[in-house]
């Protein structure tokens, strides 16, 4: 895996003069495969998802184990994304996202088997959530360093907003096939197409050219190669003070998904197609927030965007806590994609930009076990917290801690640093 010697700096692209500054990555070749592989992919992850958690709120009506349940998908990454960050840095990352996919579309097609054969339980499910975060841990990291190979560092920016579009796009698409497909033949076949929709990746990233880069020899470990990522996120001011206030909206902003259910059974009296609906509020205000993102052609303001789209997320978390009717939650909803995608956009892009790519996926590791990793503990701290005063008022809490942090990166970032220094720092 690691015969691929030769340096190269930025691959050369496929150049259409009618393309936007929106759409600048589009121009490179394989960036264009794995965006239409993507699309597919993701719809069906995410339909796989929402069936997922559907299932479990019916066979437990528990919100606690709802929060089990997301701890057991994302816990992985809290402690295995520092050995996909080596991986990706010591060994070939194109050949290691087709891995990661791969093992994914074998797990999709197992889920699916046990629902048929009427052996699935609300124990399967965790199980397989927590193999899915085990492949996630390694995927998340190599693939987010693997798009400099795709697109250089010019398109960079935009590469990572394009690819949140689309994640976000599917987010919009697939939850609200998936309630409607849960209820006219069975959460079964959401599974069997996610595994279906992962051979269009598989398939596009088999298609590509990429470049070979250089991969120096090290003898260090995986703890250690982790350490020096941590080192160099904590030493940079911009990035340690947008890791940390991600880290804040990962821990306890992106817990209203674990409700969702709730919300759609319990507060608004629906059914599986309104918990589509309402995911699919949330991902569409993402998928706005994304091509916004992507129209920038620069890095500078990151860090004043990143402050206003929290407090944004916040604000908007915080209204949809107390909303009793569908068109507010599902407003509200598409407000939270909107800032919340837009703040990991951005967070994503300024890291990219300020970390060389020697430490790039090391980097993105620090980045992945700060914003997933730390979820699966919101996952648990919510479901234990809503227990006893109930999930509405969690919310509301939550929104409101991370409304607080968002005038602490203010106060103690964009404030202090002034406007010259933080442009220079973005």
């Amino acid at each position: 895996m690691n015969s691929d010697r030769t340096a190269v700096s930025k691959p050369a692209p496929t150049r259409f003069p009618s393309t936007s500054k929106r759409f600048r990555a589009m121009q490179h070749r394989n960036f264009q495969l794995f965006i239409a592989g993507q699309l597919i992919s993701l719809i069906g992850t995410w339909m796989q998802n929402m069936a997922q958690l559907w299932l479990v709120y019916q066979l437990t009506h528990s919100a606690a184990l709802l929060g089990v349940f997301g701890f057991a998908s994302q816990v992985p990454m809290l402690f295995l994304s520092s050995l996909g960050g080596y991986v990706g840095d010591r060994f070939d990352r194109h050949r290691g996202v087709i891995i990661t996919q791969a093992i994914s579309m074998i797990l999709a097609f197992v889920l699916a088997g046990l629902k048929w054969a009427h052996l699935i339980g609300k124990w399967n499910l965790i199980v397989i959530a927590f193999l899915v975060g085990i492949v996630n841990a390694f995927d998340v990291p190599i693939r987010q360093a693997f798009f400099v190979q795709m697109v250089g560092k010019e398109d960079l920016p935009n590469a990572i907003a394009l690819n949140s579009s689309i994640f976000n796009g599917a987010r919009a698409v697939g939850p609200a096939i998936a309630g409607f497909a849960i209820a006219l033949v069975g959460p079964a076949w959401c599974f069997f197409l996610n595994g279906l929709s992962f051979l269009a990746v598989i398939g596009a990233l088999l298609l590509m050219r990429i470049e070979p880069r250089e991969i120096k020899p090290s003898t260090d470990s995986p703890l250690r190669s982790f350490v020096q990522g941590f080192r160099f996120a904590m030493a940079d001011l911009p990035v340690r003070s947008t890791l940390l206030l991600l880290s804040t909206l990962s821990l306890f902003g992106l817990q209203y998904s674990v409700f969702m259910p709730i919300y759609a059974q319990d507060v608004l009296k629906g059914d599986a197609r309104m918990l589509g609906l309402l995911m699919s509020s949330a991902g569409m205000g993402a998928v706005v927030g994304a091509l916004q993102f992507a129209a920038r052609t620069h890095y500078k303001g990151l860090a004043r965007w990143i402050a206003a789209t929290s407090m944004t997320c916040a604000v908007a978390l915080i209204v949809f806590s107390q909303a009793r009717v569908f068109w507010l939650c599902a407003g509200v909803l598409f407000v939270v994609g909107f800032a919340a995608t837009s703040q990991m956009a951005a967070t994503n892009t300024l890291i990219q930009n300020r970390v060389p790519d020697e430490l790039r996926s090391r980097v993105m590791a620090v980045y992945a076990t700060m914003f997933m990793g730390v979820q699966p503990i919101g996952s648990l701290i919510a479901g234990g917290v809503a227990k006893h005063i109930g999930p509405q008022t969690t919310l509301t809490v939550f929104g409101s801690l991370v409304l607080l942090g968002s005038l602490i990166f203010i106060v103690r970032v964009v404030m202090r640093l002034g406007e010259t220094q933080t442009a220079a720092a973005d």
